[in-house]
């Protein structure tokens, strides 16, 4: 654990999601089955707040994000978000707005990967916790949609105008936050949009495996990539390359950097300290 994790304690009980950890692996499934894990104000404020906190302790070197029942998220709950929002002032609505943008930057923050597991609908908000992963693991169920211009809103929420152009390229994405229109399995990975497509009922297990792969790897390293890869997309060259170079000479001083060599030279497999 992190010397400098928060003075408060740890949280034991997240009420509107799921949390196991195992192994250096935590698993967090969004947990309203009936409602295809529609999301609630206190569903953005625990994804938040758990991701800020696991974060600073460093017990987790990669994290699955799921959904119960028959969908991965089905965005923004109708009744408790979006009638709420329509009696909010301006500041109450860039308050929550901003609050939804926290949950996009933690994700793409923290210091572990993070796979999503997709089936059936990932949509709205969905879609884009989905796209603010590392990884997007997917059975042919699964369908995303970018639904805001739908609703008379800007399809650039939460972040998604800056990520989705970054993961599919302008042309694909101008046509899915304008249209809205849903982007089943097989074109989502002919655009891009994901890591892995698996055989129907697969995506939990995939998504697990792979984040065991990561977990048991060199998480520092694994660390630092995802940091460098979210820092220089609006970098230029050179100073991007100064930032590996900065990066390659401190993780050189780094435990596992010394023992790949030793694994190396003793003809066995390394063990990865994370430091």
């Amino acid at each position: 654990m992190s010397p400098f994790a928060s003075s408060a304690a740890r949280t034991g009980t997240w009420r509107h999601l799921r949390l196991e950890i195992r192994d250096g692996v935590a698993t967090v499934t969004l947990d309203r089955p009936g409602k295809l894990n529609a999301l609630t104000f206190g569903a953005y404020a625990d994804l938040r707040d758990l991701l800020a906190e696991l974060s600073r302790e460093r017990l987790v070197r990669a994290l699955v994000l799921a959904g119960e029942g028959p969908g991965f998220c089905s965005g923004g709950d109708v009744d408790e978000i979006i009638g709420a929002t329509l009696a909010m002032d301006t500041a109450q609505l860039l308050d929550f707005n901003r609050m939804t943008g926290q949950v996009v930057r933690a994700l793409r923050e923290c210091p572990f990967p993070v796979i999503a597991a997709v089936h059936g609908v990932a949509a709205g908000a969905g879609a884009v916790l989905a796209l603010a992963a590392d990884f997007r693991v997917a059975d042919p169920t699964a369908r995303f949609a970018f639904l805001f211009t739908r609703v008379g809103l800007s399809g650039g929420d939460m972040g998604a105008a800056y990520l989705l152009p970054r993961v599919v390229g302008l042309g694909h994405a101008t046509r899915i936050l304008l249209l809205g229109e849903p982007v089943r399995a097989a074109e989502a990975e002919r655009v891009g949009l994901l890591s892995e497509l698996t055989a129907e009922g697969e995506a939990d297990e995939r998504a697990a495996a792979l984040a065991r792969r990561l977990a048991d790897g060199p998480a520092l390293a694994h660390a630092q990539t995802k940091a460098l890869l979210t820092a220089e997309l609006d970098m230029p060259l050179g100073a991007a390359v100064e930032l590996d170079a900065a990066t390659q000479a401190l993780l050189m001083n780094g435990a596992d950097y010394a023992e790949f060599h030793a694994a190396f030279t003793g003809k066995r497999p390394p063990v990865w300290q994370g430091r």
